[in-house]
């Protein structure tokens, strides 16, 4: 019996092994993230390291070796590198293309340049966060943002303001943290401190504030000071309620809900480049309208859309009842476990503030099914020009590894996938191939989305923009700042 597979395997191991160490350190005491075609390596095991390679095949045919990326780290871990993102698949890509002959080390200091030694840029942070509110979001946010404490220079969760709620509350919102249902263990360790209300996550010194009312918080008093406050409430939705949240300590609200009136709804990967950054009131919109706005985007900017409809078939959420019990609406009150439930979405709506130069009408309605996370949404769309299916997913695809919507955007060409293999995706949606229809100018687009981890990394991508957290990816050509927006080299 042959060992040759075997054999590979295990040197593929090692080499992983071997870059743990050294991405671990280059975040830790620089600030500078690594990448694989676009996805952060840090805190990642061995087997997750060697999946992302293979994911290379979507981009160039053939599996990126381990071995080939790992001399470019390690010669990453001897330069005087200042905080930035750095994409080890791109790094290879170009050195097949244009490395002329010379070294790994060579070529590495060449193409980063602009960030090292006397050009390094100097870290941004820490910039201080809090969190209205401790529900499903809330949660899975404070597990990305201490995810992503790094160095001490990011975004720096300091507090976290709810409702007492009886006796033990510390301690079961620390159970909430520590596991869920749907998401698994949080990864790390958690203690309470009873006697100073705070949760200790990871390192993290978290501090629970109990207060009903944004409007007699000084957090200030808590050492907090021009902090972004993440609103996961959804309590007030118009400007005037979030801006009770503006006090002492708190220069920026974000909403995790579609805003209101003339709040500005952001859809990170369409439009957050163009927030007027003075804004102190800013919307994430709704995990739907995070789902279809990315395609939507891509699909007007190459096709042009007359219309279309969205049907989102949408996971229950604590919004509905266990059982039949008196609701607002007039189907959600029907027991969630039990029905299919017809409701409204604001999704459709939302676009047009997502993308004011959108002129195509859109309508929506969403079906609430009994699956507690991933929700599909289904985009028909009458186009400009007819086309094919092949062309639709071939450019679709390509979005998906490069351009400015690869970080929001993922692409699957499976043919045996269903929901829950999509729970802790961290594209904001994921288009599936296999079950795309075009026929002429029609296209039918069915989108993948967690509704709860999906959207919760465009809450937090969003706010490392507005926070000046969030660093251009190297190598980068034409001036580009972002990895994401050069073609052909990079992946979801």
């Amino acid at each position: 019996m042959t060992t040759e597979h075997l054999d590979r395997w295990n040197a593929h191991e090692a080499s992983a092994e071997a870059m743990i160490p050294i991405i671990g350190k280059l975040y830790r005491e620089k600030g500078v993230t690594i990448l694989l075609h676009s996805r952060s390596l840090v805190n990642k095991s061995v087997i997750s390291i060697l999946r992302t390679h293979r994911f290379a095949r979507q981009i160039e045919g053939e599996e990126l070796s381990i071995e080939e990326t790992l001399p470019f780290l390690e010669v990453l871990g001897e330069l005087d590198l200042g905080a930035c993102k750095i994409d080890l698949g791109r790094l290879a890509m170009a050195y097949r293309a244009e490395g002329g002959g010379r070294s790994v080390a060579e070529f590495t200091a060449a193409v980063l340049a602009e960030v090292t030694d006397g050009n390094k840029a100097e870290a941004q942070g820490p910039r201080d966060v809090v969190l209205y509110g401790f529900g499903r979001i809330g949660r899975l946010v404070a597990r990305l943002l201490i995810e992503k404490t790094g160095s001490g220079n990011g975004l720096n969760l300091r507090a976290v303001v709810v409702r007492k709620g009886g006796e033990g509350d510390l301690a079961k919102r620390a159970s909430l943290l520590r596991r869920d249902s749907v998401h698994g263990q949080f990864n790390g360790t958690i203690k309470v401190d009873a006697e100073n209300d705070a949760i200790i996550a990871n390192g993290n010194v978290i501090r629970f504030i109990y207060s009903d009312d944004p409007t007699t918080i000084d957090y200030t008093a808590y050492g907090i000071d021009e902090a972004i406050l993440i609103d996961n409430t959804g309590r007030w939705r118009d400007r005037q309620g979030l801006a009770q949240h503006l006090r002492p300590g708190i220069a920026k609200v974000l909403l995790t809900a579609p805003g209101k009136g003339d709040v500005p709804n952001i859809v990170h990967g369409v439009n957050h480049r163009g927030l007027d950054l003075s804004e102190r009131v800013v919307s994430c919109a709704s995990c739907t309208t995070n789902a279809i706005v990315p395609p939507l985007k891509a699909m007007d900017d190459e096709f042009g859309i007359v219309r279309g409809h969205v049907e989102t078939v949408h996971s229950f959420t604590n919004d509905q009842n266990l059982l039949d019990n008196f609701h607002k609406a007039d189907r959600r009150g029907r027991s969630a476990p039990f029905n299919l439930v017809l409701t409204e979405t604001g999704a459709a709506s939302a676009v047009a503030k997502a993308m004011p130069d959108f002129k195509a009408k859109i309508t929506g309605n969403s079906i609430r099914v009994p699956t507690p996370d991933v929700s599909v949404a289904i985009l028909n769309l009458q186009l400009q020009r007819e086309t094919t299916r092949e062309e639709v997913l071939e450019y679709l695809r390509r979005v998906s590894l490069s351009g400015p919507l690869s970080r929001n955007l993922d692409y699957t060409a499976a043919t045996d996938v269903v929901s829950s293999d999509f729970i802790g995706s961290r594209a904001a949606s994921i288009v599936d191939a296999n079950a795309t229809i075009v026929d002429g100018d029609t296209a039918i687009l069915y989108l993948w989305y967690d509704n709860e981890f999906g959207y919760s990394c465009q809450v937090v991508r969003t706010v490392q923009y507005i926070s000046g957290i969030e660093y251009p990816t190297y190598p980068r050509t034409g001036g580009h700042d972002s990895a994401a927006e050069i073609p052909e080299l990079v992946a979801q």
